[in-house]
């Protein structure tokens, strides 16, 4: 008996060894950012703390938790040496000037390495009205009637279209001559060549000037069809509302994109914290096992060793 007790100890013990060297491994931390973006790093910033949300990325998208009630800026960093523009839009509208979005419409020009917050819808030159979280139906886009794209912060970015120096003319052409005169044949080529040099020169293009605010008209309607948050997101419990009045001064230059289509595209969606856990974006580890526990009644009490006692007489 004393040897298979012996035994069935180091089974016990083994177990428990086992169990020591397996402990329970708490989930990985969920991959975050501080900020999007190759051309412009693009972030969301809470106004009241000064510091950037984190992005939470889920399933190929970025999400940022919004707090009701809290104003919030778009911030942007030029990371290039040259001026980029930035069309933003907030729940498909256009910051700057309240259209439903696309991205030939006008937006910001940042200089290189050019850094700023933008805070809000543009009212003017000097003013705007904040952005800040709250329900759905108060949200500027619902009470505009474009409820659709409420959930998401859109920036579409260009680079500048750099001038073409003009074409230098083509030399004259020398061609022999012999005793003051050329051949028949010289002088057929003679009278040709001004003919071909003038096939053969490109025209000088002209010159080109645009503004950012008036060179887009034409553009606009022929991206009507391309908005910026066309992209129908299930509907979150936050949208964006038209905030308080603040003063931010703006002034106008111009700006011509190289090319019709964004160099680059950042997006971002957002809702409250609460539904991100819901839904999966921002995971939540276990809670800590609370051990001891004293509630309740104990499996084992302090006893000596040996076997099972009989218990008491009844009487």
């Amino acid at each position: 008996m004393t040897r298979r007790l012996i035994f069935s100890t180091a089974l016990a013990l083994a177990a428990l060894s086992a169990c020591a060297e397996s402990p329970i491994r708490p989930p990985s931390p969920p991959l975050t950012y501080d900020r999007l973006g190759s051309l412009m790093q693009v972030s969301v910033v809470d106004r009241a703390t000064g510091r950037e949300l984190p992005i939470y990325r889920y399933r190929g998208e970025y999400w940022v938790a919004g707090r009701p009630g809290a104003r919030y800026a778009i911030r942007a960093r030029n990371a290039m040496g040259e001026r980029v523009m930035a069309v933003m839009s907030v729940d498909g509208v256009n910051v700057v000037t309240g259209e439903t979005a696309g991205v030939l419409q006008n937006g910001y020009v940042f200089s290189g390495g050019e850094r700023s917050d933008i805070t809000g819808w543009r009212k003017s030159d000097s003013q705007i009205a904040a952005f800040e979280f709250t329900s759905i139906g108060n949200s500027y886009a619902s009470r505009t009637g474009r409820p659709a794209d409420v959930g998401v912060i859109g920036v579409a970015l260009f680079r500048e279209r750099v001038p073409t120096p003009p074409a230098q003319s083509a030399p004259p052409i020398v061609l022999p001559q012999r005793d003051g005169f050329g051949s028949n044949r010289e002088m057929e080529r003679r009278s040709e060549a001004p003919a071909a040099v003038a096939e053969a020169a490109p025209p000088a293009p002209a010159a080109q000037s645009r503004s950012a605010d008036s060179a887009l008209g034409a553009e606009s309607a022929a991206s009507a069809k391309g908005g910026l948050a066309r992209q129908s997101p299930p509907s979150p419990s936050l949208g964006t509302g038209h905030g308080r009045r603040e003063t931010s001064h703006v002034g106008h230059t111009t700006f011509e994109r190289a090319q019709s289509t964004p160099d680059e595209m950042v997006r971002i969606r957002y809702d409250s914290r609460e539904n991100l856990i819901a839904s999966g974006v921002i995971p939540v580890p276990p809670a800590p096992p609370r051990w001891p526990r004293h509630e309740g009644p104990s499996a084992f009490l302090d006893s000596e060793m040996g076997y099972v006692p009989d218990p008491p007489a009844r009487y």
